[in-house]
This record gives structure tokens, sequence and C-alpha cells, in this order.
């Protein structure tokens, strides 16, 4: 069984799905692993790496003719799609629920898929969660260039030339994302405060030294089954928005991450908010991929607004390629020892992990929110 590893083609992709040591141990455990060339050069890892760890390596062409398994960090093009061998497995992030009409050459040429981002939070799953594993480098990034753009320091520091008082942080979502960002802030000297409409989370801040900020949301249901923020009325949201408004206007810097799996982002920092921040002041957009949590956000650019600078950055862990590869490797390797075994592919659909991760079983059985986007006839057995 031969698993196959791509350079991922995105713009600004610099990750790479496996890792030497992760193909090691697919090929101790009967898997031939084969490596697009170059593909792990951006991430610090040369074609020679890959072949002491015992895998091949071969060019584009060659890679999809005979692959069993595709692993990848972004979901493949569609013309990398038609290149597949019909009965191909395909695991990364496929994006399912934010663009899924994408995924029709699954069905076109009876793929099999499976998206990361659906990998269910049950504890048996826990090594696989990569979506909590690029959270953490998003959040630990973020807290880094906000120190790097702004005009002062972090950290409380007392000179002979005088005392220079700490950055005052705010993070909106306590997430993975926003906890890494509310560590790392906090290792930083940074006096942190968070918000999250989950009061559940407010353990989670405290422990980390920050100041859990809390809104009366009525009593409200907050959190869904999976352990995600619920979209709120906007009754509730204005609250919370009100509550953010006061506390921006004290921040130096405001990190947001809020973030709905399949919706668009919460807004939760207005425009008015922003005017009302100190100039110089830094704010995080995380959620840009998704509408941003910021009224002025726009994804992927720098917007200057009053003095205050607004970053939305798109690809985080692309900027940490090294690490940001070896916890997804690590996540993919956990993946695929529910489906290979003794180098034979064998997929039990009914494991709950692999039932609710799955997009499409051989061209059919498909994801119900693909199955609308393409209306494939496949769709009525889904």
């Amino acid at each position: 069984m031969r698993i196959a590893v791509p350079l991922e083609r995105q713009a600004g992709e610099t990750r790479v799905a496996l890792v030497p040591e992760s193909a090691k141990k697919l090929i101790a455990a009967g898997a031939e692993v084969c490596v697009q060339a170059g593909a792990g050069e951006k991430a610090g890892i040369l074609d020679d790496d890959y072949k002491a760890a015992g895998a091949s390596i071969v060019d584009g062409a060659a890679l999809a003719q005979k692959a069993d398994i595709v692993v990848c960090v972004n979901r493949p093009e569609a013309d990398d799609f038609l290149r597949l061998p019909e009965g191909c497995v395909v695991i990364g992030f496929l994006k399912p629920l934010d663009e899924p009409a994408a995924l029709a050459p699954v069905v076109t040429r009876k793929l099999t898929a499976f998206s990361m981002e659906l990998v269910p939070r049950i504890t048996r799953a826990q090594s696989m969660d990569a979506l909590s594993s690029m959270a953490t480098t998003a959040g630990y990034k973020a807290a880094i260039l906000a120190a790097e753009r702004l005009p002062r320091l972090f950290p409380l520091l007392m000179t002979a030339a005088g005392t220079i008082p700490p950055a005052r942080v705010l993070v909106l979502g306590a997430g993975v994302a926003g906890l890494q960002a509310i560590a790392t802030a906090r290792r930083l000297g940074a006096v942190v405060e968070a918000y999250d409409v989950r009061a559940a989370a407010g353990e989670q801040v405290k422990s980390l030294g920050a100041k859990f900020l809390e809104v009366d949301l009525g009593g409200i249901q907050t959190e869904d089954s999976g352990g995600y923020a619920k979209e709120l009325s906007e009754e509730a949201l204005q609250r919370g928005r009100d509550m953010v408004a006061k506390r921006a206007a004290t921040s130096d810097v405001v990190i947001t991450t809020a973030q709905i799996p399949g919706r668009r982002a919460p807004l939760m920092l207005t425009e008015e908010a922003v005017n009302s921040m100190k100039p110089g002041s830094v704010i995080i957009d995380l959620a840009g991929s998704t509408g941003g949590n910021c009224a002025l956000t726009k994804p992927g650019q720098e917007v200057v607004h009053h003095g205050v600078t607004i970053l939305s950055p798109l690809n985080l862990p692309a900027t940490v390629p090294f690490d940001a590869s070896q916890l997804y490797s690590r996540n993919l390797t956990s993946f695929l020892s529910l489906i290979v075994n003794k180098g034979e592919l064998k997929i039990d659909m009914q494991d709950e992990i692999l039932k609710g991760s799955c997009i499409a079983f051989q061209g059919g059985n498909l994801h119900p929110r693909v199955a609308a986007a393409i209306e494939s006839p496949a769709s009525r057995r889904a």
C-alpha cells in the first residue's frame, strides 16, 4: 500500500503533511511512503531526510499514479483530484463546511475523503485533533506578532530611567488558539484579560494567570456537544460587544480568535470600539478567513484606522512550518492507524471517528453539506 505526500501548491503554504519521523513509523508498519521532491524544503526538511527514513522521492507526475492514500495539508486542486486513481483515499484539511462545492471531483473520481476538520472531539481522537494542533501554533504566533508590532514593550520594567508599565492584552475567544495566545502574552510579561461566551472557559483562563471577563447572557446555552461556541442571538452578542468595547479602550493589544464551524465569524469588535482604542494599539484578528471578528478587518491585509493597526493573517501555522508540520504529521499518523493494518488498507465505516470525518466513501455516501452543494445523485444515498 502506497501513501503519497505531495508538495503543497497553495500560495504561502510552507507545511508538509508527513515528516520523516512519521514516514519511518508508517514504513515500519508495512506501508510504502512516497514523497514529492521538495515537499518538505520550506519546512526545513530535505529530500535526503525522507530517504534516510526509508521513503521514496518521486516527481509530481508519478506521485499520484499508484497512490492508495494521499495525505495533504490543504485540499488538492481540481486537476490534482483528477490524476488520482479511482478508490484512492484523500486525507487533509478539505474545507467541507466552507467550500463544499470544490469537493465535486471526489464524486467523479469515486474517491474516499476524510476531512481533518471533522474529526470528532472525543477522548479517543485527541491525538488526531489537527485543528487544535494548528490553533496552538496560531495562538502563539498571534501573541508574538502583536509584541513585534506594538510600539511598546510587553513586560513591566523597572530601570534607572524609570518604570515602564506592562502592556495590556485583551483576548477574545478562549478556545485552543485563545488560550495559547494568553499563555504566550503572559510569558512575555503582559497583563492579560480574556472573554469567551462559554462560562466554562473561565477556569482555564484563570489557570493561565489572566482575568476572565464575564457577561450575563441570560442563561442561554453557549456551547455545543463538541465543545465549540454556538451561534448566539443578536441581543446576546450585543451584550458581549458592549463589554468588549469598554475593555478594548484600555487595551494595547486585542487578539480575536472566535469562530463557529461552517458559519461566519461573530462580530465582536465594532468600528466604534476600534475608534475608542489608543493610537499605536494593535489588533490581531485570527478569524479573518471566515469574515473576521473585527468590523474593520480585511482578511490577509494590514489596516491602519485612527492609529490602530489591524492585522488578519490567514495562515499563521505556515509561519512556523517545522513545528506545525511535526504536530500535523503526528495527527495524521494517528488517524492513519485506523485505516492501515499491517500494510493494508482497511476502512471500518462503523468507527465513529472515521464516520464523523468522512466526506465521501468511494464517491458516494456524501457529507450532507457537500451533497447539497454539488447536487450529486450520490447525495440521495447520504
